[in-house]
């Protein structure tokens, strides 16, 4: 029947393909997992009907059988009574019942058939489901960290971009150290050299001023009296 073979693609879907062909597995395992839940609650309704029509089945051969026995034993009963006409009218009824009967035991078999192929995919079904939920915060959670490495790896890149710009302010640095060197080497350069007599006679020019200054200070002590 339809529903088998196509309900028999679900059991057979592999959930880690479908994954690995996902750009978001995260947003994918919910999508896959809300189409499942969703297929499920199909398949619950045709497997309830597959069942519902096996036990029809059942319930006909199970009356037929009971048909059959009914229509032997007055097969019997009229046999004991001596009237074997009655007796051939119960088997020949009996007969016909059982002819019908083969028919509904096929019918049955087919139905008891489909019935353990729909309980089998429902079952399957359920498993898979169940085997999701518990994938999918493990699946969410590598997803999460995986991201937050894509984002450390970045911040990794801007950190050695930044690298490069420290470096590259160390060596303007040092440039501008150098180039303050040279400029003060030329200042240097540049000043009148030392003339070390004028230093000495600027020496000696002091030693003067401070003898005539104690010259003057012992003359008003002595004017002052204070000499003594």
């Amino acid at each position: 029947m339809g529903i088998l073979s196509r309900f028999g693609e679900i059991i057979s879907a592999n959930i880690n393909a479908l994954l690995d062909k996902a750009e978001d597995p995260a947003k994918m395992v919910d999508q896959y997992l809300r189409k499942l839940t969703e297929d499920l609650a199909q398949v619950k309704r045709e497997t309830a009907g597959v069942m519902a029509e096996e036990s029809r089945t059942k319930r006909l051969v199970e009356e037929n059988e009971k048909e059959v026995a009914k229509y032997t034993e007055l097969a019997k009963k009229a046999l004991l009574a001596g009237n074997e006409d009655d007796a051939r009218v119960f088997l020949a009824k009996k007969q016909e019942i059982e002819e019908a009967g083969v028919s509904l035991q096929t019918a049955y078999a087919a139905a008891h058939e489909n019935a353990v192929k729909m309980r089998q995919l429902h079952d399957k079904l359920v498993r898979d489901i169940n085997a999701l939920n518990r994938r999918r915060q493990a699946i969410k959670a590598k997803v999460a960290v995986a991201r937050t490495q894509e984002r450390i790896n970045k911040l990794g890149d801007v950190a050695e971009k930044t690298q490069g710009s420290i470096s590259a302010f160390e060596r303007m640095e040092e440039k501008a150290d150098r180039m303050l060197d040279v400029a003060n080497a030329m200042a240097e350069l540049d000043s009148q050299p030392v003339d070390e007599a004028q230093a000495l006679e600027e020496k000696y020019k002091q030693a003067d001023v401070n003898a005539s200054v104690e010259d003057e200070l012992a003359a008003l002590k002595k004017q002052l009296g204070l000499d003594k």
